[in-house]
């Protein structure tokens, strides 16, 4: 079977959007959520892989009654499986994780991930208790998976295999000061981020 574009899933996912919050992981998660459209309630990791899920989770902890989406990749899941078992024992309602997965390391030279070789980090989702976990291989299956996003109830996991495509870079700002005031006064307001 045919994997997906990561970059059209990406922005299938984003589009019209309104003030869903997203953490966009290290490496092509960033990038494809920045070709997506630079948005002030995104927040791209620049460093701390394995840490995009363990993010999300504290902002759906933290703003129970906002939609969170964590895009990573398979690489960073791998790298944070724990972080499973923490979200599926916090059990957030609006939290939902998608791991673009290539099957590959991108950011160091291409090397297979433990997916290529049959890890089904949805069987993990599940087993760590998601409402909703599952592989998703065609583009048909992309608006169900936009839908459970913005109105299903949480946690919600989707592992999508997607090319192993080199796409052109379309890199996020790389102030992470400048990432989190913008994050934050986004989030809470401009007055509140002051304070």
């Amino acid at each position: 079977m045919k994997a997906l574009n990561r970059r059209e899933v990406v922005a299938s996912l984003l589009e019209r959007r309104g003030a869903l919050l997203v953490v966009a992981g290290l490496g092509s998660a960033a990038w494809d959520c920045t070709a997506a459209g630079d948005h002030p309630l995104t927040f791209p990791l620049w460093g701390a892989m394995g840490s995009a899920c363990m993010i999300g989770l504290g902002l759906a902890l933290a703003q129970p009654e906002r939609r969170v989406l964590v895009v990573t990749g398979d690489g960073e899941m791998l790298m944070g499986l724990g972080s499973l078992a923490t979200i599926g024992a916090q059990r957030p309602r609006k939290l939902a994780v998608v791991v673009l997965d290539n099957e590959r390391y991108g950011e160091t030279g291409m090397q297979k991930t433990h997916t290529g070789y049959g890890t089904d980090l949805a069987a993990v989702a599940s087993a760590c208790g998601f409402a909703d976990s599952r592989i998703i291989r065609r583009n048909t299956e992309i608006a169900a998976v936009r839908s459970s996003i913005y109105r299903g109830r949480g946690p919600l996991f989707f592992q999508v295999k997607v090319k192993p495509d080199a796409l052109p870079l379309v890199l996020p700002p790389r102030d992470g000061a400048h990432l989190k005031h913008r994050f934050r006064e986004a989030l809470l307001g401009k007055g509140a981020a002051a304070q």
